[in-house]
């Protein structure tokens, strides 16, 4: 594995990150990566969007937002998506992500950084939880709010 760095999603990645695979049974959790930049679009202020490459090749999708403003405290600085190449998972690559996010929170002076999933056998509540995430809430839902102390 090369060395693992962070880039700005942008038209020269994003072709990469939407083509991103999952292995089976992963794609009831993630929305393909054009959703999620699509999303973003009428607050790129709050978006932190990011690609992680090893070499040249582009092997995860990160996203985060940070709005001191919003309304909830999950709101104000949380993950709002990763998505890691399936044969690059059990790699470090999602933790070099989730690390990159958080310190970006502490940086922009966030005491915790917060996710949203939904339980489910094949879905990201493990990960979650070895990144250091807590369960501490539910949405209105039924999926689990997270927070990871910074």
């Amino acid at each position: 594995m090369a060395e693992l760095r962070l880039e700005e999603l942008s038209a020269r990645t994003v072709v990469a990150a939407n083509a991103l695979t999952l292995k089976p049974g992963q794609e009831q959790f993630v929305a393909p990566v054009s959703y999620s930049a699509a999303a973003a679009i009428p607050d790129p202020n709050t978006s932190w969007q990011r690609v992680v490459l090893d070499g040249d090749d582009v092997v995860a999708f990160i996203m985060g937002s940070f709005d001191p403003n919003a309304e909830h405290e999950e709101f104000k600085a949380i993950l709002w998506r990763i998505n890691v190449d399936a044969d690059d998972q059990g790699r470090g690559i999602g933790t070099f992500a989730v690390r990159a996010l958080a310190d970006e929170a502490r940086a922009r002076g966030h005491e915790r950084l917060y996710v949203i999933w939904e339980s489910g056998e094949l879905g990201p509540e493990q990960f979650f939880l070895r990144s250091g995430f807590q369960p501490v809430g539910e949405t209105q839902y039924g999926e689990t709010i997270g927070a990871l102390d910074l």
